[in-house]
């Protein structure tokens, strides 16, 4: 079950796909990742022009030679971004599998695929995902409503999201949301996804960009510590539940305007804190998974050991009914 058409598509040894974060997925992180036998992702957003990922692509490859993955997330933004500059670096530096997310990614598909390259479409419904596949991306990775970010309006849980996803389409599915053992990924399989898709748990690795100081505060989280803001923009996102937050949530009951909230919602105080690892001052993305995390591996210790539970979990599991 861990060679599938996932992998043998993306030509990645396991299942296990490490999302694009804002911030956080950098060459270094997604690189150890492929040289692991995942797929690494880098996002491309968290890079001011086209040129600085270009560069972060060479850095990548300078560690892995394996399959590297970027994240292109559509969003409406008051600084509008030119996505075609993107795409010419993604396609000059022969990147063949792409991540998208956000909004409808249709208008760039024909682009895309025309490089030769396979399109994982993020979203977090089944009509979504049926969309997706309509517009012609080969896989599509479903967010659950544990997931850190974004996890749409429904609030549909991965046990329910991933089978009901499977069930609708014919391309392969990548669970997400949820995900940070071997526990998780014989879970998935056995759902019906081909693969999983971590976030939270790639965060806390050695290998991650993450401060120190930030990396131990969501290692003594539960999974009750996170908490669910810009409701009321329905643009929910799931962060961890600090200070910065509560400040949100607290403007959020007594109706404030966008206009109000837009200084709490910069994604620079998110960049901030991940290079400072002061973590109270913002908004910082974060999975009900994180109270299943107990260490910060390396990323081929992490990959490992998902990998040998996942084994061990369907050696289990292996019983014959009398």
């Amino acid at each position: 079950m861990l060679n599938n058409k996932l992998t043998k598509s993306l030509g990645i040894k396991y299942p296990i796909i490490q999302g694009g974060m804002m911030w956080v997925s950098n060459a270094e992180l997604a690189a150890n990742v492929s040289e692991a036998g995942g797929l690494g992702i880098i996002t491309a957003l968290s890079f001011d022009s086209p040129e600085k990922l270009a560069d972060e692509i060479d850095k990548a490859r300078l560690i892995t030679d394996k399959p590297l993955g970027v994240n292109l997330t559509f969003l409406p933004t008051l600084n509008p971004v030119d996505y075609n500059s993107y795409i010419d670096v993604i396609t000059e530096k022969n990147i063949k599998i792409i991540e998208t997310a956000g909004r409808n990614p249709e208008k760039y598909i024909s682009r895309l695929k025309g490089s030769g390259a396979s399109i994982i479409h993020k979203c977090t419904s089944v009509k979504h995902a049926v969309k997706a596949e309509r517009i012609g991306c080969d896989f599509v990775s479903i967010d659950g409503f544990e997931c850190a970010g974004h996890p749409g309006e429904d609030d549909i849980t991965s046990l329910i999201l991933i089978p009901k996803t499977v069930d609708s389409i014919n391309i392969p599915v990548i669970a997400s949301g949820g995900f940070a053992d071997g526990r998780g990924l014989t879970a998935a399989l056995s759902l019906g996804a081909s693969g999983v898709n971590m976030g939270t748990r790639f965060m806390l690795t050695r290998e991650s960009p993450v401060h120190d100081n930030l990396k131990k505060h969501l290692l003594s989280l539960n999974e009750t510590d996170t908490i669910l803001v810009e409701r009321s923009l329905k643009n929910t996102l799931r962060a961890i539940n600090n200070s910065h937050a509560q400040r949100l949530i607290k403007m959020e009951e007594r109706n404030a305007s966008l206009q109000e909230m837009a200084p709490l919602l910069s994604g620079k105080n998110g960049k901030k804190a991940i290079e400072t690892g002061n973590y109270e001052n913002a908004l910082i993305a974060c999975g009900q998974c994180v109270g299943l995390i107990k260490n910060i591996p390396s990323v081929k210790d992490l990959i490992k050991s998902i990998i040998e539970e996942s084994a061990e979990v369907f050696e289990k599991l292996n019983i014959v009914n009398d």
